[in-house]
């Protein structure tokens, strides 16, 4: 599965969700490829503009491309491009909750999934994979008498 997701208007989305407010569209980015590297897939994330002057922050996404959609056409138009032209649509998951975007992937059988769902979605997938770090069993044992004086003679307490 290839997804292709509308950026701002996810981003308006996470925003409106309580603790989410502050969210940036690099931290969008971020969150999306941890998704897909979780989920196995790839894709596309379009925002409208230009974006900022400092792109580094999209920039190294092995399983996702950040495209900004520059100054002569919006985000949508980019994506209705994309959806039309893929030679395999159904293999694509549009990511929007525009109806236009929705109504073009549904007449060339592409699913599509709104950005309210998809954010509940990869929040549950996120949370899911994420395991809290095992901690070494020294922490709670502390180190042998061994280790005591081995330490000891390193920093030259005992000969």
């Amino acid at each position: 599965m290839f997804f292709i997701v509308d950026g701002y208007n996810l981003l308006r989305i996470i925003e409106r969700t309580e603790g989410w407010e502050s969210t940036s569209d690099a931290a969008l980015c971020t969150m999306l490829s941890q998704f897909l590297r979780a989920v196995g897939a790839t894709g596309q994330v379009v925002f409208d503009g230009i974006g900022p002057p400092d792109k580094k922050p999209f920039e190294n996404f092995s399983n996702m491309e950040v495209i900004f959609s520059g100054r002569s056409c919006d985000a949508d138009s980019v994506i209705l491009n994309k959806i039309s032209l893929d030679s395999a649509p159904k293999s694509l998951l549009i990511v929007s909750s525009d109806r236009e975007l929705q109504a073009a992937a549904k007449k060339r059988k592409a699913p599509f999934v709104k950005s309210q769902v998809f954010f509940a979605q990869m929040l549950a997938e996120l949370g899911k994979k994420r395991k809290p770090p095992q901690e070494p069993p020294a922490k709670r044992t502390g180190i042998t008498d061994g280790e005591t004086e081995e330490w000891l003679k390193t920093f030259g307490f005992k000969k």
